[in-house]
């Protein structure tokens, strides 16, 4: 059997393992409370790198339960969730590019040390989480969404963690725009790469059947 060193050539795992569904269930109960956690912070620091990525924090929440929802469902209603996750991050980076863009344009200045202090908490469990599910990572489409937005969100918080420094050491808002303005484009690579995927699923998915049935 020829070797591949893509992600997508990774053995895929069972998609209703009992590791599979515990490691949802932890990734759920994180980013659901950090998602409260991040939202109060980045309001209270008029952080919009807080805010974007509590709203990330979210958005992964719902891409868990949805995930456990259809783990053991066919191949097409699997690509039909993760498609519909694909399409949230899509919405959710372009409401994270616009908050950016308002802003900048009111020169909004963050508090760094709570910047600082989120971040590197919120960075920790995210890495966790990423290195939990990393072995997910060459399943199917909605297999691959969770690893996607996992990875996202790590990198993602430790571009926070560069913004507080940022903000701290220029005494401007200006580096937590930029960083926010990243993590929307992160957001939107993120959830183009599982729409894609999981378009070639749902194109795939009934000659699958069609086999299976014979």
């Amino acid at each position: 059997m020829a070797c591949c060193h893509d992600d997508h050539c990774a053995v895929a795992p069972p998609v209703n393992g009992s590791g599979w569904r515990r490691a949802l269930w932890i990734a759920l109960v994180i980013n659901g409370g950090f998602f409260l956690g991040e939202i109060i912070a980045g309001a209270a620091a008029g952080s919009s790198a807080l805010q974007a990525d509590a709203l990330d924090f979210l958005g992964d929440s719902a891409n868990y339960a949805i995930s456990l929802g259809v783990a053991g469902m066919a191949l097409t209603w699997r690509s039909r969730a993760a498609l519909a996750k694909g399409g949230t991050l899509v919405i959710l980076a372009l409401w994270v590019l616009g908050s950016t863009a308002w802003h900048a344009f009111h020169g909004t200045l963050p508090g760094a040390e709570v910047m600082g202090v989120v971040g590197f908490a919120a960075l920790a469990a995210n890495g966790g989480v990423a290195l939990m599910l990393y072995g997910f990572r060459g399943g199917n489409a909605n297999m691959r969404s969770v690893w996607i937005c996992s990875r996202n969100d790590a990198l993602g918080n430790f571009a926070v963690l560069l913004a507080a420094i940022g903000v701290f050491g220029t005494g401007t808002g200006w580096p937590d725009v930029i960083v926010a303005a990243i993590m929307g484009g992160l957001g939107l690579s993120g959830g183009w790469q599982i729409i894609s995927q999981a378009r070639r699923e749902l194109g795939t998915a009934p000659a699958v059947q069609v086999v299976a049935a014979r």
